[in-house]
């Protein structure tokens, strides 16, 4: 206990001799392990166990995929490390590991992660019944009853479920962007998807308030990406309009019209959260606006290729084919140097892009309330520092 005390002190004097030296130790002890809900922007591995028997194997399980950090595919969706890999290495704790990969052997200290590729707020029988196809039935119903599993078999009291999720980040998305992506793949109105954004917000406001009863205080909800620059989207919705189409970006204006709306309307989800729960601390996380920064101006941040045109493909104005996924043996233009491109595969970022963002996030105007603040506000008699 001296020892800790002793440990906090020097960190409190580094905050005086270098704030952000100071700030970055601190954030060291802001959270002892992540706790995630998502799609494929954060699956580490979920989809994999899913489709793993599946022949071939799952296009996501090859390289190029992993290539740039990895070196060999992980079963993440891009070739290299993705937001949550980011923020579990700027808190100084190992990679956040798959649920389905560890569930039978492992205690998850340092957080688990439910995420899954493909998965979608709305249960697929909901959208089915909106006349929208889905590939996964992982839901976010589906991942918060895996989140009741592992407490139910990590803690041996409540009060050890509290604790651990009181010193966890929760991360609750981003999800929902493909019940929307499904939906207009599946050819349906902008109107027709409009009609379930309520449910949607409905869903993750849910699932916050479900983990908020479990005993999670800090809790951060990313709103949409720009729909509008997706890759895939873009192939989709490919015309010959030049004014659906921003001047700057190359984006569909009406699509990045449709993520801004869904956005303003989490936010004001958000804020009745915090009025409900005022002892918990919701942030809300800026997809939309951290990614912009490299739509609007690709070259500021290295993306000579461009932002929009995809890395690995099969070809096409932006190297992009929904039938021929980066992966398979027929998707073969493949580029030499990723880091010069943000769209990795069509429908996910790569390790650049991610990087960027996720940097946004912990050291930009990206998050409200703001993380760095959270973070240098955190160390309390609460956390727990039997590692010290």
């Amino acid at each position: 206990m001296v020892f800790c005390l002793s440990k906090i002190a020097f960190i409190i004097f580094l905050v005086f001799l270098n704030p952000i030296e100071g700030r970055r130790l601190i954030s060291l002890r802001c959270f002892n392990s992540i706790i995630s809900f998502g799609d494929s922007l954060t699956d580490t591995g979920n989809e994999f166990y899913l489709t793993r028997y599946r022949n071939p194997s799952p296009y996501f399980a090859r390289l190029p995929y992993g290539e740039t950090f990895f070196h060999r595919p992980t079963d993440r969706f891009s070739n290299g490390r993705l937001i949550i890999d980011f923020i579990a290495e700027s808190l100084g704790i190992p990679l956040v590991p798959a649920y389905l990969g560890g569930k039978d052997n492992v205690k998850f200290p340092q957080g688990v992660n439910f995420a899954v590729g493909g998965s979608t707020a709305l249960d697929p029988a909901y959208l089915s019944n909106k006349g929208v196809k889905t590939t996964t039935n992982a839901s976010l119903v589906a991942q918060l009853g895996w989140f009741k599993e592992m407490l139910s078999s990590h803690c041996k009291f409540p009060s050890e479920c509290k604790e651990f999720l009181q010193n966890s980040l929760i991360l609750v998305g981003e999800i929902g962007g493909n019940d929307f992506i499904y939906g207009f793949f599946g050819n349906n109105t902008k109107e027709k998807v409009e009609s379930y954004v309520p449910a949607v917000i409905n869903s993750i406001s849910s699932a916050i308030q479900e983990v908020i009863e479990f005993g999670a205080s800090r809790v951060v909800v990313p709103g949409s990406m720009p729909l509008g620059c997706s890759t895939a989207l873009l192939t989709i919705f490919m015309d010959s309009n030049k004014e659906d189409y921003d001047p700057i970006t190359g984006c569909i204006n009406w699509l990045n019209q449709f993520s801004k709306n869904y956005n303003k309307l989490l936010q004001m989800e958000l804020h009745l959260l915090r009025q409900l729960h005022p002892s918990v601390t919701i942030i809300y996380a800026d997809y939309y606006n951290a990614a912009m920064q490299f739509y609007l101006s690709p070259n500021t941040y290295g993306f000579t290729k461009g932002a929009l045109v995809a890395c690995c493909g099969a070809g096409g104005p932006y190297n992009y084919k929904l039938f021929e996924l980066c992966g398979d043996p027929t998707a073969r233009n493949i580029c030499s140097d990723p880091s010069i491109y943000a769209s990795w595969d069509g429908m996910h970022f790569t390790e650049a892009a991610y990087k960027l963002i996720a940097t946004s996030l912990l050291e930009g105007n990206f998050t409200f309330p703001p993380l760095p603040k959270i973070c240098s506000t955190s160390l309390s008699p609460n956390v727990n520092h039997s590692d010290s």
